[in-house]
């Protein structure tokens, strides 16, 4: 765990773990506690109790010893401790999402539907107990060492004591990389290619899958022009991933805060925009809305990095302050700042439902659900060419120090890596490589837009989010710290469209 190498055998449980993924990082880097904390909620995420690995004697046995193993732990969880365990994990559903992997109360319900009431011996009904277990849920995510001639729903299919939950853009990734998708078909050598036993295979997904599923044309145009897309069954699995996220609607999109943050950002992929100023209404513009949705995307991933399921591969500027205020404007963008407000609102309700919110946090929630609400009110003004009032325009002028404000909070535990905006997240691991991808937010890049102020047209300068994507050794996960410091890789070649 210490030297985080890579995959290596567990001397404990006898099968590859990934020990890279023991690196503290996101915001886990902050204090030996919260890096004690990480590798801790890691092991208690990661290690499977597996129920059938394979079909040999062998493996039928090792399912058959994890498998009891499991058992004793589910048992060993009495009333006190139960609630306990379920003090860390519902609120990290409410906040990322349920287990992806069979849980504490799934073993239980099969505990009590097999044994009854008491167990005298768990051996007389541990075949009965695993063929009952099977009939559960598959976990949709692969995140450890499989072979393509395995199949990974099966031979990983089992319990985790807190198991890393399942998150749309991960299953999204699972469905876009070998072997859902199958050998490359161009003559170039696209981000996504890696050599392998196989030949070359989509080993890597890239951040533009994620908005291609959610209905970004332009993210599918960038994929196909740079090669991204020139693999056996790439076209089919996106049409597949379309199509099921198309048809959630608004209690899915809403399920959890993970959810809830992916749905506030679709309004800036969709690319209607009629009715709405010209300078949004062309190419350039479409792009940096998706560079944006990118790294607000980075942002969630970085904040959830202990807690979201990574997928895997299967083997085979601050402004200089002007002398006097000037009318500034908002990008009008009122579904953004709408439904942002609607999640700020659940997360304050639901961390208020169950006592874990301080005052402090409490005042800034309500003070940041305020301040996005008045943002859908200048949007739609703007939208409509009405005239902002005085204070409208304070609110814009004054909106660095607002956000400062907002942000910065007494109790909480930071460093001086939380003065940066640079963070950054590996999201996806391949094992034929043993790469990583790393999603990273740089600093903030100056924008100038022309826009129409009361009849006459200005040239405005405000601020976007920078984002990153590039392959990384997974024996040397990136923390925060470490890209705040590091030269930046290039730009995606994409973003020249809008970026100079």
């Amino acid at each position: 765990i210490k030297k985080h190498k890579g995959f290596s055998f567990s001397p404990i449980f006898g099968y590859r773990e990934d020990y890279s993924q023991y690196v503290p990082r996101g915001h886990y880097t902050r204090s030996e506690d919260l890096e004690r904390y990480f590798k801790a909620m890691m092991w208690y995420g990661r290690i499977m109790f597996r129920l059938e690995p394979g079909k040999t004697p062998e493996m039928i046995e090792k399912g058959r010893e994890e498998t009891r193993q499991a058992i004793l732990i589910v048992l060993s969880l009495k009333n006190k401790e139960l609630e306990l365990w379920d003090r860390i994990y519902e609120p990290t559903v409410f906040f990322v999402g349920k287990t992806d992997d069979l849980n504490v109360y799934e073993y239980k319900a099969i505990i009590k539907k097999v044994y009854g009431d008491s167990i005298d011996d768990i051996e007389e009904k541990l075949d009965e107990f695993i063929e009952e277990a099977k009939k559960y849920r598959d976990p949709k995510i692969n995140s450890s060492f499989v072979y393509d001639i395995e199949k990974p729903e099966d031979v990983t299919k089992g319990f985790r004591f807190m198991g890393q939950r399942f998150i749309p853009d991960s299953y999204m990734f699972q469905q876009l990389v070998y072997n859902k998708v199958l050998q490359y078909q161009g003559n170039d050598r696209p981000f996504t290619m890696v050599p392998s036993q196989a030949g070359p295979i989509r080993g890597f997904p890239r951040g533009l899958d994620v908005f291609a599923v959610l209905g970004s044309e332009e993210a599918l145009n960038i994929l196909e022009e740079e090669g991204d897309t020139d693999y056996i069954k790439y076209d089919e699995q996106m049409e597949k991933l379309r199509d099921e996220f198309s048809s959630l609607n608004e209690n899915d999109w809403t399920q959890n805060l993970y959810w809830n943050w992916l749905y506030s950002l679709l309004p800036l992929i969709d690319e209607g925009k009629e009715g709405y100023p010209e300078f949004m209404q062309n190419k350039a513009w479409t792009r940096k809305e998706l560079f944006t949705a990118l790294g607000s995307w980075t942002e969630l991933r970085h904040d959830t990095i202990l807690y979201a399921k990574q997928s895997y591969t299967i083997k085979a500027t601050a402004m200089p302050t002007p002398p006097e205020m000037t009318k500034g404007y908002v990008e009008p963008q009122p579904y953004v700042y709408a439904r942002l407000a609607s999640l700020t609102k659940m997360t304050r309700e639901g961390l208020e439902e169950r006592g874990l919110l301080l005052d402090e946090y409490k005042t800034k929630l309500e003070e940041l659900e305020n301040l996005l609400l008045k943002l859908k009110t200048i949007s739609e003004k703007e939208l409509e060419n009405k005239t902002l009032s005085d204070e409208e325009y304070g609110l814009i002028w004054n909106i660095g120090e607002t956000l400062e404000q907002l942000c910065t909070f007494e109790t909480a535990v930071e460093s001086e890596a939380d003065e940066s905006i640079e963070i950054i997240a590996d999201v996806h691991t391949d094992t034929n490589t043993s790469q990583v991808l790393e999603e990273g937010v740089g600093n903030a890049f100056t924008i100038l837009v022309i826009v129409n102020v009361e009849g006459k047209t200005y040239i405005t300068e405000g601020a976007v989010f920078s984002y990153y994507e590039f392959k990384w050794p997974m024996s040397d996960r990136l923390t925060d710290e470490k890209w705040q410091e590091m030269e930046k890789p290039e730009l995606p070649k994409w973003t020249e469209e809008f970026i100079s």
